[in-house]
């Protein structure tokens, strides 16, 4: 699907949808405990959480609506460690289910087949692949598909206690996915950074659902012990808006509309809760520099806001992304530079001069954020906004088209 957006501000309220991330988490938890159930309100019916989702249910775990946004999910229980044919996990485009899964498989299964969608079979595996390997657990990667195999039978963990190290500059969600399956081993682990860990407040998020249903853990510096011989209880929680998408409504406020976001958790321990104090600095002049180090995912509306103001951006420790939905340092400055804009591109950093925005084509790539991105961005510019492959927004924001449109917003599909 491909629309034209006639420019023009915004005004209204807006609440973002519900936090992909956090859905995620509170999905996996609920599947590990042994018995009961537990109930999550506020889901959305995103492609991703869609996935996770899909892949709980393949390993065992019973999912139910009970409204449109509510779930009850029953746990896997007995399951846990009954060795069966490989089971193939689809995870649709959603990196997070397919590094928090892995682990989990490992403990379920014993084996599993992942398979994936656009460029996510392409991302980044290698902490992984490097750790099981030196555990004796087979890791194959051939036409798309990727085994793991830890060779167990019944009763016989796959993953085993211990310690895990790992880099800390490619993913958290890597440490994620083991920290999901460690505490229910028979003896202690921890997790080793062996590089300065990036997106900590991600791995944060992930050991506040586990306190949710008690379980615990703990730092000693920058190392996390996870005691084992650990149980997941039954819990209820509502997901929390989500403030990374929270990030496109504050661009637009930039940008000149009139805006008022709704149903945000100020005390929420989201990292991209960053947008609040950056979205300040961007709208004041002159020169700055933005680690994206720890949020990433912020560039596409920070970028945006940094297009029309006066001075220069600068966004640095940024190397992770171009190993996303696309790669988007590639995507981002393409997109600025088809709307009028002037950046550069770096290895890891992208520069970005502010002045005006005259409108034109942007090709999104199949990235929801690239797409969001020249939405807000046509706010601000002279003439229309054509958005190629628009679609791809319901990755994460399922109803943004029909939000955008609430909000005054005047969007022609083509």
């Amino acid at each position: 699907m491909d629309v034209r957006i006639t420019p023009k501000k915004l005004s209204g309220s807006v609440t973002p949808p519900p936090s992909k991330s956090q859905a995620h988490r509170l999905l996996i938890a609920a599947a590990l405990i042994n018995s009961g159930v537990s109930v999550i309100h506020g889901l959305a019916d995103s492609q991703d959480i869609q996935a996770t989702r899909r892949c709980l249910t393949a390993l065992g775990a019973r999912i139910d609506d009970v409204d449109e946004n509510t779930v009850q999910v029953c746990g896997l229980g007995n399951a846990i460690v009954e060795a069966g044919p490989a089971p193939i996990l689809d995870c649709g485009e959603s990196g997070s289910t397919l590094r928090f899964l892995i682990p989990l498989a490992l403990l379920v299964n014993g084996n599993a087949c992942f398979v994936g969608h656009g460029r996510l079979m392409e991302r980044p595996q290698g902490p992984y692949e490097k750790l099981f390997r030196e555990k004796g657990i087979a890791w194959s990667f051939k036409d798309g598909v990727l085994s793991v195999d830890g060779g167990k039978g019944y009763d016989d963990y796959a993953i085993s206690p211990g310690e895990y190290r790992l880099p800390g500059n490619v993913s958290s969600q890597f440490f994620t996915g083991l920290l999901f399956v460690l505490p229910l081993l028979d003896g202690d682990s921890t997790l080793v950074p062996t590089t300065p860990l990036e997106s900590r407040d991600y791995l944060e998020m992930t050991r506040t659902v586990l306190e949710l249903a008690g379980v615990e853990s703990r730092w000693e510096g920058d190392v996390l012990h996870i005691p084992g011989r650990q149980r997941y209880a039954p819990f209820e929680a509502t997901v929390e808006a989500d403030w990374s998408q929270a990030a496109f409504w504050y661009a637009a406020i930039a940008l000149g509309s009139k805006l008022e976001l709704e149903g945000l958790n100020a005390f929420s321990v989201q990292g991209d809760m960053a947008v609040v104090p950056h979205f300040l600095r961007l709208t004041h002049p002159g020169d700055l520099t933005i680690d994206l180090s720890d949020i990433p995912d912020l560039l596409p509306p920070l970028a945006v806001m940094a297009a029309v103001r006066s001075g220069t951006t600068r966004f640095i420790n940024a190397a992770r992304l171009r190993m996303k939905e696309s790669d988007r340092l590639s995507t981002v400055c393409a997109m600025l530079t088809a709307l009028g804009g002037h950046c550069e591109e770096g290895p890891d950093s992208l520069t970005v001069t502010g002045g005006t925005l005259t409108g034109g084509t942007v090709d999104s790539a199949g990235d929801h954020r690239i797409a969001m991105a020249a939405a807000i961005a046509a706010t601000g510019c002279a003439g229309p906004v054509t958005v190629l492959g628009a679609e791809c927004v319901k990755k994460s924001y399922p109803d943004f088209w029909e939000v955008y449109q609430s909000l005054g917003g005047e969007v022609h599909v083509l």
